[in-house]
């Protein structure tokens, strides 16, 4: 009896006491892998180019490996890189991105045209204003187009919408990889207007 009562003394003795107010101890660890096992291999009836998207997982951006047709990608032209990459992000994610937490925020109709005579060097004018898209959703679309041969030198990405609003550059950084739901960096000056 006096061991049982002792076992218990101690047990309840742990040093944590119990409280009545919620305690925010910050989000729940993710179980999602964010990871994907292996390249997917689905039928190309024409020549692959390999690209580089963001996708969300697990509350940040993580680069996801995929190919688009080399009519789309074709290097060189920067609007048409730009439409290309954006399509891969419009997609909904394969089953096996899916399975591995990824997610896609950004949201059609989102095309891309070429700048308008006095836009900075490097333009890339969206049907959309970019400040009009979630936080997240125009970080995958800057970090995407960052790293590829849409963004302009030093990985800025020069962004405006189908308005009169002043074009903006967009830079991609570590933070905002890990909090795409913030405000992204911008830069200046903006490089010099494109040659009409």
């Amino acid at each position: 009896m006096a061991g049982a009562v002792a076992l218990a003394a101690a047990v309840s003795g742990c040093g944590i006491r119990t409280t009545t107010v919620p305690v925010d101890a910050g989000p729940a660890p993710s179980r999602v892998p964010c990871t994907l096992s292996g390249k997917e291999t689905a039928a190309q009836t024409q020549p692959q180019m390999p690209v580089r998207v963001y996708l969300v997982c697990a509350s940040a951006l993580e680069a996801v490996d995929r190919t688009v047709p080399i009519s789309e990608g074709r290097t060189g032209n920067r609007v048409r890189i730009a439409q290309a990459l954006l399509g891969e992000l419009l997609e909904e994610p394969s089953e096996t991105e899916r399975e591995a937490g990824f997610a896609s925020l950004v949201r059609g109709p989102l095309t891309v045209s070429p700048p308008r005579d006095g836009d900075p060097a490097g333009t890339l004018r969206l049907s959309r204003q970019p400040e009009d898209l979630p936080p997240a959703a125009l970080a995958q679309v800057v970090c995407t187009l960052a790293e590829s041969e849409a963004a302009t030198a030093g990985g800025t990405v020069v962004l405006a919408g189908p308005g009169e609003y002043a074009p903006r550059g967009y830079r991609c950084t570590d933070s905002v990889k890990q909090r795409p739901d913030t405000a992204l960096p911008t830069t200046s000056p903006l490089p010099s207007p494109a040659a009409s």
